[in-house]
């Protein structure tokens, strides 16, 4: 049973032994015609407004020693994962969001750079940073011991929240669906009510999860800076 519940989240489509379902992450591309980010209408009215309330934030975050266009880097963060959200709530389409590959790659590749522009660049803020105002000098290498760990961790953190969020959303949603097969009609009517309820609230998580990624991706770029 745990094997078959599970198996919703394998990439199991071949070719030619090659996995597909990993295109699905960049097959929203093919769904957007050129003529929406030329022609103004509603959808393109209300994305760009919501696009704009996260450069504004995300601007106010990192600074005013940040680069110039360095707020698009997780604007871009925000549209690939929240698609990708979305994405896996239609049927018979791969989440890719869900497995540690997709997310553990783009959490630990950011950290990384955090990491290596921070230490390159402003390594005695990033020394200071180690160690909290008016910490006493007994407590200093206890601090720094935690705030290492507590550094090297984030990368972790960013991935399972991630996925552990996708993963269950799908699966109270797939064992709804297996309960479905000897229930009586007005049973049935309930079970479809859940699913739907279960359903928005798997689309306000797919937005959420999204966005959090995308502010603590923004609170890590601030402290390097």
């Amino acid at each position: 049973m745990m094997n078959n519940l599970f198996s919703i989240f394998d990439p199991s489509t071949n070719i030619f032994n090659l996995s597909l379902n990993w295109i699905s992450t960049f097959i929203g591309l093919m769904f957007i015609p050129y003529s929406f980010w030329l022609i103004p209408n509603r959808q393109f009215v209300i994305w760009n407004f919501i696009l704009n309330k996260l450069h504004n934030e995300f601007k106010m975050l990192l600074g005013k020693n940040s680069f110039n266009g360095s707020t698009f880097i997780f604007i871009s963060l925000f549209s690939f994962i929240l698609f990708n959200n979305f994405l896996g709530l239609f049927p018979y389409i791969f989440t890719s969001t869900s497995h540690l590959t997709i997310s553990l790659s783009i959490s630990l590749s950011m950290w990384l750079s955090f990491m290596l522009y921070g230490w390159i660049n402003n390594y005695q803020h990033m020394f200071i940073h180690m160690i909290p105002q008016g910490t006493p000098s007994i407590l200093m290498p206890f601090m720094v011991l935690i705030e290492t760990i507590s550094n090297i961790i984030r990368p972790g953190t960013l991935a399972v929240r991630l996925t552990a969020n996708m993963i269950a959303g799908h699966l109270l949603l797939t064992l709804l669906s297996s309960t479905g097969n000897n229930m009586t009609f007005y049973m049935l009517f309930i079970l479809i009510f859940m699913q739907i309820l279960l359903l928005i609230l798997e689309s306000a998580v797919a937005i959420i999860q999204a966005y959090v990624i995308s502010i603590l991706s923004t609170l890590y770029s601030s402290e390097v800076n």
